[in-house]
């Protein structure tokens, strides 16, 4: 447990955002798997939102993003 009155605050805010980031990267394999199950083009492009979300929120990383896209785009070829 920390001790000092920044690292509780820090903390705090560590526990915020690891929150967050678990909505994120839920949502984010939430369109992926909806995208796999069924390729259509609106879920392509919920799926290519949601990537560009995380890529926003620095849940995950650029080139995560454009693996994800690249793969999901070959299901509706």
């Amino acid at each position: 447990m920390p001790i000092l009155r920044n690292a509780k605050k820090a903390l705090r805010a560590s526990e915020k955002k690891t929150i967050v980031n678990g909505q994120i990267k839920s949502k984010l394999k939430t369109a992926i798997s909806t995208m796999k199950k069924n390729p259509t083009a609106e879920n392509l492009a919920a799926a290519f939102s949601a990537a560009d979300k995380s890529v926003k929120k620095n849940v995950i990383q650029k080139n995560k993003a454009a693996r994800i896209k690249a793969s999901l785009s070959k299901l509706i070829k």
